[in-house]
């Protein structure tokens, strides 16, 4: 190793650019939500939406990938993707997951855990209906997360799928669709000098109502 290239243990960051206390938080962990997540966008923040979600299968594997997020609403916090891929497989045999969402220039992230559910399929063909028309052949053509034997045969599935639907509408597939993670715990992590980081977990109590607790970093 040069001298000029730092070992992974010198890598470090020491933050400093804002801080989170319980009298200024917001009551509701979705309202706080949205307030980080309207200061992330005006921060001009590359996909402020994405989500590292993580899922557990049946025999007890963890898996985690990036999704990105559709829908926000009193009922919780929502994604599509195929209905027979890995993480719906996951889902189907244990239908709980964690994602933390992550904005580093702000030097925030947020973590949530809770139950998964299927959105209703007049949800999925809402949200279906608006995707571009690549987006959508995309999720007619691929057969996600199985083995396929080379980029050309996953281009001959859209240019398929493309000349199956020649006017432009495409239908939502039987296999695609959305999943709405209704939040038990939601984490609001900000970065502070010295490691000392604000931690501020909110917990569903009893009537939708949550409990707001300090965490040690």
């Amino acid at each position: 190793m040069q001298k000029s290239e730092k070992s992974l243990a010198d890598l470090r960051v020491d933050y400093s650019l804002h801080a989170l206390d319980e009298a200024r938080a917001e009551a509701h962990p979705f309202d706080q939500f949205r307030k980080w997540l309207e200061e992330a966008r005006r921060a001009e923040l590359l996909e402020i939406n994405a989500m590292i979600l993580a899922t557990v299968s049946a025999d007890g594997q963890p898996s985690s990938r990036t999704v990105l997020l559709k829908g926000l609403d009193a009922r919780g916090f929502s994604f599509f993707t195929n209905y027979e891929s890995a993480k719906a497989a996951d889902l189907a045999a244990n239908p709980r997951a964690g994602v933390t969402f992550l904005w580093k220039e702000l030097q925030r992230q947020v973590n949530i855990t809770g139950t998964v559910e299927k959105v209703t399929r007049e949800e999925s063909a809402a949200y279906f209906a608006v995707r571009p028309r690549a987006s959508q052949l995309g999720a007619v053509a691929s057969a996600q997360s199985r083995v396929i034997p080379d980029r050309v045969a996953l281009e001959a599935a859209f240019a398929a799928a493309s000349a199956a639907h020649p006017d432009g509408e495409v239908p939502l597939p039987e296999h695609w669709g959305g999943y709405r993670l209704i939040p038990q715990t939601i984490e609001f992590w900000q970065g502070r000098r010295s490691r000392l980081h604000d931690r501020l977990r909110y917990t569903r109590q009893a009537g939708d109502s949550w409990k707001i607790e300090r965490l040690s970093p």
